[in-house]
């Protein structure tokens, strides 16, 4: 079965930096459009980053955060740096995988969750 297994998180200071890693099995990794996303307190699910063609980042960690997949290795890693407080959240890796043609559509897999606390 799917599963998307989540490492790495923790707590830091303001401007320090860790690395979050998402493990894939079940699925074929290297079609499936990968993103990394964030809930942080009493806010919504906030998307950050999304590859799997096109990468793209969303404003507020654009130019800090940087997302690498392996494909061969089925990871997803996610390296954050210049951390701030407001990136305190719960970070989730999320899977679309495509569902053959003749179905159509997607369905959707998160990992398990990863809390971050940026404090000083």
């Amino acid at each position: 079965q799917v599963q998307l297994v989540q490492s790495g998180g923790g707590s830091v200071q303001p401007g320090g930096s860790l690395t979050l890693s998402c493990e894939a099995s079940g699925f074929s990794f290297s079609t499936a459009a990968m993103s990394w996303w964030r809930t942080a307190p009493g806010k919504e699910r906030e998307l950050l980053v999304t590859t799997g063609g096109i990468t793209a980042y969303a404003d507020s960690v654009k130019g800090r955060f940087t997302v690498s997949r392996d494909n061969a290795k089925k990871t997803l890693s996610l390296e954050m740096n210049s951390l701030k407080l407001e990136d305190t959240a719960v970070y989730y890796c999320k899977a679309r995988i495509w569902r053959p043609l003749e179905q159509g559509g997607h369905d959707d897999y998160w990992g398990q969750g990863t809390q971050v606390t940026i404090s000083s």
